[in-house]
């Protein structure tokens, strides 16, 4: 039976920020499944290009590092340029399982849904024991600012219709977008839906990880967002 889904109106936006050891396998296993790449250079110590010059993908590059959440607003923003059916944002670490995408698209198709969150808690994913409690601890921090209480509220594998992305309009910069966009789920009245997904955890990719600090950020900036907005 045929997918509903064409590859080929899909884009899968990557913000990177000094991702050198990761990023060309990530890239190259969403090339293979025909996707349309977007690679967001968050501002790099070292230019990214090189890796993937030869690759028949779409490559921006801030200038300066902004966040991964002004990474995501520009590729998401080339992409609609572009006239997809659907956006994919995916992370550059090497943690996500480009298998899913279908998946989450198959499943936001058949429900009728807006956007499409990855959850790593819904199915069986081994998860370190610190970040277990950290992601944990977020689900309710995200809960006081956005109302919703979802199984796994800092995943960066979401799919997204080309309408949903349009009313999606990145404004934290850094980490905080994640509950921005949550947020703008929930002011929008977007219809979500959560899909279980594999996340691995690698040495590397647990240093590329939010810290306790970073989440203290976070909170932090999602505190000033609410007082001053």
């Amino acid at each position: 039976m045929c997918s509903p889904i064409d590859p080929k109106t899909v884009f899968v936006v990557i913000p990177a920020f000094n991702e050198h050891q990761s990023l060309q396998l990530v890239v190259d296993e969403l090339v293979d499944k025909h996707y349309n790449v977007v690679v967001v250079d968050d501002g790099s110590a070292m230019d990214l290009y090189p890796l993937l010059k030869n690759k028949p993908i779409f490559f921006l590059r801030h200038k300066v590092n902004l966040g991964q959440g002004a990474a995501l607003q520009t590729g998401i923003e080339f992409a609609l340029s572009r006239q997809p059916s659907y956006i994919v944002t995916f992370d550059a670490d090497g943690q996500h399982n480009a298998n899913d995408i279908e998946k989450m698209l198959l499943k936001l198709f058949e429900a009728k849904a807006d956007i499409a969150l990855g959850s790593r808690f819904i199915k069986n994913n081994p998860i370190p024991l610190k970040r277990k409690i950290l992601l944990q601890a977020g689900r309710y921090i995200n809960y006081l600012f956005t109302r919703l209480l979802l199984t796994d509220a800092h995943n960066g594998l979401r799919a997204m219709t080309k309408e949903t992305a349009e009313k999606i309009r990145i404004r934290e910069n850094r980490m905080a977008h994640a509950t921005e966009i949550l947020s703008l789920i929930q002011k929008e009245k977007l219809k979500y839906i959560e899909v279980p997904v594999e996340v691995y955890y690698t040495e590397y990719s647990q240093r590329k990880g939010q810290t306790a600090m970073s989440s203290f950020r976070i909170f932090f900036d999602l505190l000033l967002n609410k007082i001053f907005r």
